[in-house]
């Protein structure tokens, strides 16, 4: 009887052990795959900002129609929200993402210096939103911030958007945070240079953006083309009077007759 008890708990302790070993696999495995695709993230960063080193010197060849499509990377949103499912999901090394942040927001910032030098080159004025985000308990409104920014990525992709962690350390950065003075109340945002704090919907900054881009959109020139004159013009030409053929004279009869 005691050897049947015996028996039941060494089986219950071997499923359970072998339950946590493939627990404990399974978590190493994903977090394993976590880290290669947060490398490989950050490989295409490096990669971005050694070319934006060349686009420097091919700034002044980018036609101005193109500009807004041609400034350093194309995959600054995708990265952005790979950046924010790293950040919420991976739950190993934490200095993997710091290092991450560091180098897209080196990036980002890149691009906005890229494309402030384009724009003042091509005469334009685009829309510049800089947010600024704390991540834990501190700052539960900045969670949601993430998904009104993507939307308004895809909705705006004329509007340039670039998130910045405040408490990065990175000297860029706090430069951004010391040029525009941005307080800590978080999240905060510094649209085309003005300051707002506080957690905003999609609708609140859409209103703040919306008359940025018209007044910012080119201004349609009308044409008006002058209508030539259409009146005919008088005939000035004088017919000679008719000629008698026996006396070589002028004719006057027919005139006096038409005259009476």
């Amino acid at each position: 009887m005691y050897t049947a008890g015996w028996k039941k708990y060494v089986v219950v302790f071997i499923i359970t052990a072998g339950i946590f070993a493939v627990g404990f696999y399974a978590s190493d495995y994903l977090n394993n795959k976590k880290l290669e695709s947060i490398k490989s993230i950050q490989d295409k960063i490096s990669t971005d900002i050694l070319s934006s080193e060349t686009q420097f010197s091919l700034l002044q060849e980018i036609p101005c129609a193109d500009v807004s499509n041609s400034i350093l990377s194309q995959e600054l949103n995708i990265l952005s929200d790979k950046i924010n499912y790293s950040e919420k999901n991976f739950t190993g090394n934490s200095d993997e993402i710091t290092s991450l942040k560091k180098d897209y927001s080196l990036l980002e910032i890149k691009d906005y210096l890229l494309l402030k030098e384009a724009s003042k080159r091509c005469g334009l004025k685009p829309v510049f939103l800089f947010y600024f985000y704390i991540r834990g308990d501190v700052c539960t409104e900045c969670t949601r911030e993430d998904d009104v920014l993507s939307k308004l990525r895809d909705t705006y992709p004329e509007v340039r958007i670039y998130s910045f962690d405040y408490n990065l350390d990175l000297s860029a950065v706090k430069a951004f945070v010391s040029i525009y003075k941005v307080p800590e109340i978080f999240p905060g945002f510094v649209i085309n240079g003005k300051s707002y704090t506080g957690g905003k919907s999609f609708e609140e900054i859409e209103a703040i953006i919306k008359p940025l881009i018209a007044k910012n959109a080119p201004k349609k020139v009308i044409t008006t083309v002058k209508k030539e004159d259409s009146t005919t013009p008088l005939d000035t030409t004088i017919t000679p009077p008719a000629v008698d053929t026996n006396t070589g004279q002028p004719n006057t009869t027919n005139d006096a007759t038409e005259t009476q």
